[in-house]
Formats: C-alpha cells, structure tokens, sequence
C-alpha cells in the first residue's frame, strides 16, 4: 500500500489553524469534506467517531506526530489527510510534547487489514527525523506532497 493511494490530494494543510485536539480534528476532517473525500453529512459523525478513538488513548505518538483515525460506516474507502500545525497542539502525546504533524485515516468498519496497513506506512515514513523536520517547514500544500510522494515511493522500494 503507498500512501498516494488514500491521501487525498485535495486533504492537506500546510498550516493548521486549530489549537485543540478537537478543533484539529475538525480541521482535518474539514479538508476530507472540501475534497469530496467524504459527503458533507456524514461530517460531524466522522469527528464523533475520531474524538471516541482519542478518549481510549491519544493517538499521538511522539516526537511531534499524531495519527487520528477511526472506523465508521460513513467511509466507503479508506481515506487520509495530513496538516501540519506551525505552532503545535497538545495532544496528549506520550512523550508530553506538543504535536505538529496529523495524518488522519478514516476507514470503514470492514477495513481491518488496509487501515493497519496505512498506519504502519505512516509511521514508517515519519520515524525519519529529517522527514518530520522537512514536512514541518513545508512553505506550501504541494511541498508536503511532493515530500510525502517522493519518501513514499523510496519506501516502496525498500
């Protein structure tokens, strides 16, 4: 699986607006909807099923890295986004620190094994510390793609 296939190229922020956890959640989810990546109805549904997943344990990683995701019946494929935020947020990550790179994954309730599969990648990808550096000082949307595309290209080739 590369990461191409479920980012939506519409879905990326190169700064974040939001300063909470859920506020942030709402952005993101934001760019599924403005993309067409998700239908505008089932917004709200989305995020309750995102901020349900954070209250069993922040899905904040560390090392300024968080992954919201959740299942729901309202995706029909699963789909992904990513923000960077300039300032940070508080997410409450392992490590204390504030978070600054959100990738978010909505998948459907039947989507086990593709879901795990994009976290893995994910986390594959942003375990480089050069990576996380150059997505924060992305100037612009199409720098972080264009970053994300060629790193996960590389991986797949590992």
């Amino acid at each position: 699986m590369k990461l191409s296939d479920i980012l939506n190229p519409g879905a990326v922020c190169a700064d974040l607006q939001s300063t909470t956890k859920e506020q942030v959640i709402e952005e993101l989810v934001g760019l599924l909807v403005s993309s067409e990546a998700i239908e505008k109805k089932y917004k709200n549904k989305i995020v309750e099923v995102l901020m349900a997943r954070e209250a069993l344990g922040s899905t904040a990683i560390g090392q300024g890295i968080a992954i919201p995701h959740g299942k729901t019946d309202s995706a029909k494929k699963l789909v992904g986004c990513i923000g960077i935020s300039k300032k940070g947020i508080n997410f409450d990550s392992l490590d204390g620190e504030p978070a600054y790179i959100f990738f978010l994954l909505v998948a459907p309730v039947d989507s086990a094994g593709p879901h795990l599969k994009a976290l893995a990648r994910i986390s594959r990808l942003l375990k480089d510390k050069y990576i996380r550096e150059i997505l924060k000082s992305g100037k612009d949307e199409k720098t972080i793609l264009k970053i994300i595309y060629q790193e996960d290209g590389r991986l797949s080739k590992m």
